[in-house]
């Protein structure tokens, strides 16, 4: 009897602005296995944590308001990936403000609301597949998975990036606002103790400065399949 086959797991890492979430997206329909925006996870919790008027730098009390939180993950009908609920409820796009996205950079530092979200991850990846997307996926929450890639991009790219995002949404922030972030939450996450954002020789590292989403993507597509193909010659 065949052994079944291990569920496809890619690990996409990197700091904001790089393209992660869009390319995690397309990738995820182009191998046929979910989509999961660990980012939005967090961001649930980042939500509760003020709607709850908690300062997210009280960790004792983000701790107990993450506790208890109501995040779930919901199978989406359009078979899309997974949707995150907070208290049965989506959380998009409630969750794209520069006040959650500061308040999750500082609550994703603390270990317990890791701890959790990880569970929920792994859970949901070991079942269906999936492509995750993060800034500690493929050193942290599996790395053991061989299909690891960590996109970047220059700080100008990145900013514009962000930028044009903010703007969209109706956040009338400067350019050197958003680069100021940015420098801010690059060095909160590569310095935080648990699981900072970091890479290592087990990923293909992909600059995203002067590439379209459908070459990022050809880029991973290609990487994954070359592997597979590895794999399959290795028996």
């Amino acid at each position: 009897m065949t052994a079944p086959h291990p569920p496809l797991i890619v690990a996409i890492d990197g700091p904001s602005g790089v393209g992660k979430s869009t390319a995690a997206r397309r990738l995820a329909r182009r191998l046929g296995v979910p989509f999961l925006d660990t980012g939005a996870m967090y961001r649930a919790i980042g939500l509760k944590v003020l709607a709850s008027g908690v300062d997210p730098a009280d960790r004792a009390a983000v701790e107990r308001v993450a506790a208890v939180a109501d995040v779930t993950l919901h199978e989406r009908e359009d078979h899309g990936g997974f949707e995150v609920l907070l208290d049965g409820h989506p959380v998009e796009p409630r969750i794209r403000t520069s006040e959650v996205s500061e308040a999750t950079s500082k609550i994703s530092t603390y270990q317990p609301v890791r701890a959790r979200l990880v569970a929920l991850q792994q859970e949901a990846a070991l079942c269906f597949g999936g492509v995750l997307e993060g800034r500690d996926i493929g050193t942290h929450v599996f790395p053991d998975t061989p299909h690891k890639f960590f996109l970047d991009a220059r700080p100008d790219v990145r900013g514009a990036r962000r930028h044009r995002e903010l703007a969209a949404a109706g956040r009338d922030l400067s350019y050197e606002q958003v680069l100021a972030d940015l420098a801010r939450r690059d060095h909160r996450d590569s310095t935080r103790a648990d699981s900072p954002l970091t890479r290592d020789a087990s990923y293909v590292f992909v600059d995203t400065s002067d590439l379209s989403m459908d070459e990022v993507v050809d880029a991973m597509a290609g990487a994954i399949a070359s592997a597979l193909a590895t794999q399959g010659a290795q028996g």
